[in-house]
């Protein structure tokens, strides 16, 4: 029989729902954080008074853990949401549709990066490692090979994904590369759209720069959990269709990539 859920266990588990909307609060630092993910793993009644709190936010529970603690994501239209379109206008853009879809291109592409093998998703252990030079270089070549295909064709090829076509053909556009007068990379260059990203993947807790050069960073437990749920989307699909994850191993890829859509970003 379920014991009886009292005030004071609502107020722990909105403390527990409370830390997962810190981004690099973890169990390991904090004795209070893991004794809420200790019990919500023991506690049945606990754990449900957990996610209707987080429901109650517009928020569902994707994992808790001792090492990831409790990993949140927002649903549509809650006030956690963080739309590209608000992520985009954050930065400088030359052109806002196009930016959005670039910027969105980017994300997609340093997650299958970072994970480029279904065991490494699966594997509590792996830690995955991701760069500015890996993640712009693995999308531009994708782009050069698409090119490459709609070469000396004399109808649009690709009249049946427009988005796709539009995708490639702006990276291809951006340069990689331009500095700015204090010497830092333009945020409009595609380095400068990955950069960013990685980045705003830091700041939210889900990666950890790597050296002191900067560009290259490791994997963390929370992001790993994300890119699980990602993974499970048609967006994810879409960009691995692109070719945009690095030949394959004996391990294989996250999924075998099949016909050419756009990435709905």
């Amino acid at each position: 029989m379920s014991r009886e859920i009292q005030p004071h266990d609502v107020e722990a588990a909105a403390r527990l729902v409370a830390h997962g909307m810190r981004p690099k609060a973890l169990p390991s630092r904090d004795a209070g954080y893991a004794e809420l993910v200790r019990r919500y793993r023991d506690d049945d009644a606990f754990a449900d008074t957990v996610q209707r709190v987080a429901s109650g936010l517009g928020l569902v529970v994707l994992a808790v853990g001792p090492q990831s603690g409790i990993v949140l994501a927002a649903v549509e239209e809650s006030v956690f949401e963080i739309r590209m379109d608000e992520y985009a206008r954050r930065t400088v853009l030359q052109n806002r549709q196009t930016d959005k879809m670039l910027h969105g291109l980017a994300h997609l592409a340093a997650a299958a990066l970072a994970f480029p093998r279904p065991d490494d998703l699966g594997d509590d252990s792996y830690v995955g490692r991701v760069s500015v030079d890996q993640v712009d270089g693995a999308v531009r070549e994708a782009c050069r090979v698409l090119e490459e295909r709609t070469a000396g064709v004399e109808a649009d090829p690709l009249s049946d994904a427009p988005q796709l076509e539009a995708a490639w053909r702006a990276w291809l556009r951006r340069p990689e590369a331009t500095a700015t007068k204090d010497g830092r990379v333009g945020e409009a260059t595609t380095r400068g759209i990955v950069g960013k990203a990685l980045r705003f993947l830091a700041d939210q807790g889900f990666l950890v720069p790597v050296g002191t050069e900067g560009g290259v960073y490791r994997t963390t437990p929370r992001y790993q959990v994300q890119v699980r749920e990602l993974a499970a989307q048609r967006a994810f699909d879409e960009l691995l269709s692109l070719g945009v994850l690095p030949a394959a191993t004996a391990g294989g890829a996250l999924r075998a990539p099949t016909g050419l859509e756009a990435p709905d970003v």
